[in-house]
């Protein structure tokens, strides 16, 4: 049996351990309070130099915490960026949140004053593409951007063009062979999916040196549907205030979705850079390539010497095909959706064309490169389309000095601005149709 000599300093050891405990979460608490109130006070700060910067700018009006996008519903993006083009003529702010504003320009002598310098692309939304593209072509900038062009240049050369039309036909003939099996099911047909596998199938065989059927591919199509969500919820996340910090972003459902999506993508591209590998380990092969007058695109990064001497790194061969893939059969797929949209909604036009290329190829020839320039009535229309709904209609920009408009007005360095690339014509894009254009604000 315990003493009260031993019992009282048991008690009291008991309450000491209290109020150390006690004091610990005090001071916890205190840090806490501390941090939020220097939290509140950031973002205040933040904020009123925003409101400064963009004071000269109106803004349709917004929450001082969620910005406008609660305003921003899922599917009536376009009618209300359209009605705010109309209402503010060259330029307004746009909130995404309390603390991140960007200017969206739709007027055609800002935007020349934007592009005529050399400002950075978005650096916020490059950081999202950059875990599913790498730091390719698109998303550098500066020297490292120019050093990477001009290793590329011989790929963009219009001349590899020409021996690429029979292959291009033949890709568009497996997916005319596939509509009219399925038109004689149902007379209804979404297009764009069947378009987007036969961009890639096209681009694997022209850039990519890939010997297959990507049209039949069940493993392209999982490539093309997880492309597609990627664009969703690149989107998605731009706009969404707590989905900027990484590690947040990846114990959310969407971010788990995210990172699946970029598996599949990289899985597709590493398997076809492993397949060009081991090709040209065939005997003659590396020599009969070497002795090609034009490289395919993914030959050249293969071959390709930096200007220090070095060849890519794994991580930036990866990243240019992963570039190259996407922005190749993504952006070609929404164009000619939006061609023959255009082309079918006015039928007299679409007649026209049908009529002149008729006239060329009557007998049943198949399209050569030589064809090409005997059709101008089809190429003014196919040019008037891509003006009127360019697959990418929007690019980003990050002021790296301050900029004075036409019109007097003026934004600080480090200023984000958006640029609308379509303009007056905007209204035709917001059409009641499914619309397929994607805008990709870090380009």
């Amino acid at each position: 049996m315990q003493s009260p000599c031993t019992m009282s300093e048991s008690v009291l050891s008991l309450f000491r351990l209290l109020g150390s405990i006690s004091g610990i979460l005090q001071v916890t608490s205190l840090f806490i309070l501390v941090l939020l109130l220097l939290k509140v006070a950031q973002f205040y700060l933040q904020r009123q130099r925003l409101l400064k910067a963009v004071q000269h700018f109106p803004s349709p009006p917004s929450h001082w915490l969620y910005g406008h996008s609660r305003e921003i519903k899922k599917d009536q993006g376009l009618q209300l960026t359209l009605k705010w083009v109309e209402k503010f003529p060259s330029a307004y702010s746009r909130w995404l949140w309390g603390t991140k504003c960007q200017l969206s320009i739709h007027d055609p002598e800002y935007i020349k004053v934007v592009l005529g310098r050399t400002d950075p692309k978005v650096q916020e939304s490059s950081r999202f593409m950059a875990q599913w593209l790498g730091y390719g072509l698109l998303l550098k900038n500066g020297q490292a951007w120019m050093e990477h062009r001009r290793m590329l240049n011989p790929a963009f050369h219009s001349n590899i063009l020409k021996n690429y039309v029979e292959t291009m036909a033949d890709s568009m003939q497996v997916m005319l062979d596939k509509w009219e099996e399925l038109i004689s099911h149902s007379p209804h047909l979404e297009i764009f999916g069947h378009i987007s596998l036969m961009s890639l199938d096209t681009i694997m065989k022209c850039a990519f040196s890939y010997q297959g059927n990507v049209q039949t591919d069940k493993n392209s199509q999982y490539y093309t549907k997880a492309i597609e969500n990627l664009a969703t919820m690149l989107v998605t996340r731009i706009r969404n205030i707590f989905y900027q910090n990484n590690i947040i972003y990846r114990l959310t459902p969407e971010g788990r979705r995210n990172l699946r999506a970029c598996q599949l993508a990289h899985e597709h591209t590493d398997r076809v850079i492993r397949l060009r590998k081991a090709q040209l380990q065939k005997e003659g092969e590396l020599e009969k390539v070497r002795q090609k007058r034009h490289l395919d695109f993914l030959d050249i990064l293969l071959f390709a010497r930096m200007e220090n001497g070095s060849s890519l790194s794994d991580k930036d061969l990866r990243a240019e095909v992963d570039t190259f893939m996407f922005a190749g059969h993504d952006t070609t797929a929404s164009g000619i959706s939006w061609i023959l949209y255009a082309l079918a909604s006015h039928p007299e036009h679409q007649q026209r064309c049908r009529e002149e290329i008729q006239s060329l190829l009557g007998d049943g020839a198949s399209i050569t490169w030589d064809h090409l320039d005997q059709m101008p009535y089809t190429t003014m229309c196919i040019k008037e389309a891509l003006r009127l709904y360019p697959p990418v209609p929007g690019i980003g920009r990050e002021l790296s000095k301050p900029i004075t408009f036409p019109d007097g007005r003026s934004l600080p360095k480090a200023a984000s601005l958006h640029l609308y690339k379509w303009l007056q014509d905007f209204g035709a894009c917001a059409c009641s149709v499914g619309c397929r254009t994607k805008v990709y604000p870090c380009m």
